[in-house]
């Protein structure tokens, strides 16, 4: 059973450290102390409803209506360009040190939630990722499939609190201007990366 455990917590961590647009959101918004842990809870709820899916078998969902995958392939694609944009123009034309320990108050939680779904709801790859292929590997414990949800789950939820409360170990590092223009655009980068390789799935 334990085993179980361990196998759901490995394979739900390796699919959710890889660097994306989900992440790099919590990121920037755990160095801003910018309502960590609704943006953390959000994630991990989301991940929680998907792996379950998966698990419980609706991926054969996904795999028998592909245009729900084609429609969210778009949909999020234009996101992440706008997104991306935004990014890149912190990034050239925001000169100013950040202030973290005022930018706290300056942004609503509303449109950060709606910004943290859109990232995790419109994204393929969370689908791909945690409803057929963290589906498709619990088959194999048919006898423990609960434990292997369980571990999947776990890793998700230590992952996102670790990566949005962890990240103000960075602080230091975002004191200078520099430093906020080059995450703002690699940030940007990695979602126009995402983007264009959602349209490149597309055709």
């Amino acid at each position: 059973m334990f085993n179980s455990y361990l196998q759901g917590f490995s394979v739900g961590l390796s699919l959710i450290i890889a660097i994306g647009a989900q992440n790099t959101f919590i990121l920037k918004q755990g160095l801003l102390k910018q309502h960590i842990f609704w943006l953390c809870l959000i994630c991990a709820l989301s991940d929680s409803i998907l792996i379950a899916a998966g698990v419980f078998g609706f991926s054969h969902l996904v795999v028998n209506y592909p245009q729900s995958i084609q429609i969210a392939k778009y949909l999020g694609a234009a996101f992440l360009v706008v997104y991306g944009a935004q990014h890149f123009y912190q990034a050239l034309f925001k000169a100013e040190k950040i202030d973290i320990t005022n930018v706290q108050a300056g942004h609503h939680l509303k449109p950060l939630i709606l910004i943290c779904l859109a990232l995790t709801w419109l994204n393929p790859h969370v689908y791909l990722d945690t409803v057929v292929l963290v589906g498709s590997i619990s088959t194999q414990f048919e006898q423990s499939k609960l434990y292997y949800l369980f571990g999947a789950i776990t890793a998700s939820w230590l992952f996102f609190f670790s990566l949005g409360y962890g990240s103000r170990l960075l602080l230091p590092i975002f004191q200078s201007a520099k430093s906020w223009k080059i995450l703002d655009g690699v940030i940007g980068m990695i979602m126009w990366c995402i983007a264009f390789h959602l349209l490149e799935l597309s055709f």
